[in-house]
């Protein structure tokens, strides 16, 4: 059974997503980038990667116009969005401040 976006976002627990494509360089750039900030808060933040490529009704709907794109989620409500690659010290920061 497949678990829909709406309840994947869903939870009291911050969930990252980054909306990214394989041709994409800063995407390349951003994956350990996103490692490390996984490896640093554990289970405080889940993140999830959706390639824009094979889920373009999704980018659509959450109106991802360039990659790689990270909106954070919060009890399934957006509180945070960037198109680009951002420091880790940055990015944990946002995500602690959330």
């Amino acid at each position: 059974m497949k678990t829909s976006f709406s309840n994947i976002i869903a939870g009291d627990t911050p969930v990252l997503v980054d909306f990214f494509a394989e041709w994409c360089g800063p995407c390349k750039t951003l994956a350990p980038i996103l490692k490390d900030v996984k490896d640093e808060l554990g289970d405080a933040i889940k993140i999830v990667k959706i390639d824009v490529d094979k889920n373009q009704s999704l980018a659509t709907t959450y109106q991802v116009r360039g990659v790689p794109t990270m909106i954070l989620y919060k009890n399934g409500k957006q509180v945070w969005r960037q198109s680009g690659v951002i420091q880790k010290r940055d990015l944990v920061e946002i995500i602690k401040s959330h």
